[in-house]
């Protein structure tokens, strides 16, 4: 059965906060540490992780973040066919998956790299970076594959469906909500396995559970998504 992905509506903006970091922790408390601290290192930073580790999420978590605190960024990932030169404004510069960069997107991303790196009054600048696989597999130009291993390098750990189902039997009964495995099933097989999302799908279907004065079953999933 086609695996659907969990519906904007109920996914609120990605956030280092609402990032479950099972496995994960190192990489989470780097990026949390460098979002807060003013004096940020010119030391690059890449992260791999397949589909679901939550790469992406971090990425966005970490501009979001960035943007708040009034520091511009750069933003590339592979559906931007055309990326724009770099900006001089730009005091940071996010690559989402870079394994996934055609020919053009690739040039662009060096020289974004490059100019990155280069400090602008006394400022140091930061590259953050994440793809499907360590740096040293990625199918790039060799310079740009090279500088994205340059610095810290994190590898996500993607959790099983064991270990989602129990972060997600522990959130259940911290919220004294009963979910059954016939739920989880439902959960994990139909909607995005990323721990993050399963969360907040989790959060929904305890809100949804009280207004509808209703056990959290399959039919009371279904008629939630029904109702968004």
């Amino acid at each position: 059965m086609k695996q659907l992905t969990l519906d904007i509506g109920l996914t609120p903006e990605p956030s280092l906060d609402n990032f479950v970091a099972v496995g994960n922790e190192a990489v989470l408390n780097h990026l949390r540490l460098w979002t807060q601290d003013g004096a940020r290192a010119p030391v690059p930073t890449y992260i791999s992780g397949g589909e679901g580790s939550g790469k992406t999420h971090l990425l966005r978590a970490v501009y979001l973040a960035l943007r708040e605190h009034g520091v511009a960024a750069g933003w590339m990932d592979a559906q931007m066919r055309h990326p724009p030169e770099f900006d001089e404004n730009w005091r940071v510069v996010i690559l989402d998956d870079v394994h996934l960069f055609d020919a053009e997107q690739q040039h662009m991303a060096f020289n974004w790299f490059v100019n990155a790196l280069t400090p602008v009054s006394g400022d140091a600048r930061w590259v953050l970076a994440a793809g499907a696989v360590v740096p040293m597999q990625l199918q790039l130009r060799d310079d740009l594959r090279t500088r994205l291993g340059w610095g810290h390098v994190y590898s996500l750990q993607v959790p099983d469906d064991e270990a989602r189902r129990a972060v997600l039997r522990q959130a259940a009964d911290a919220r004294g909500l009963f979910l059954s495995d016939e739920v989880m099933s439902f959960m994990l097989n139909r909607f995005s396995r990323e721990l993050s999302s399963l969360m907040q799908l989790l959060d929904n279907l305890d809100q949804y559970a009280m207004q509808t004065r209703r056990a959290i079953t399959i039919p009371l999933l279904k008629s939630m998504l029904e109702n968004e």
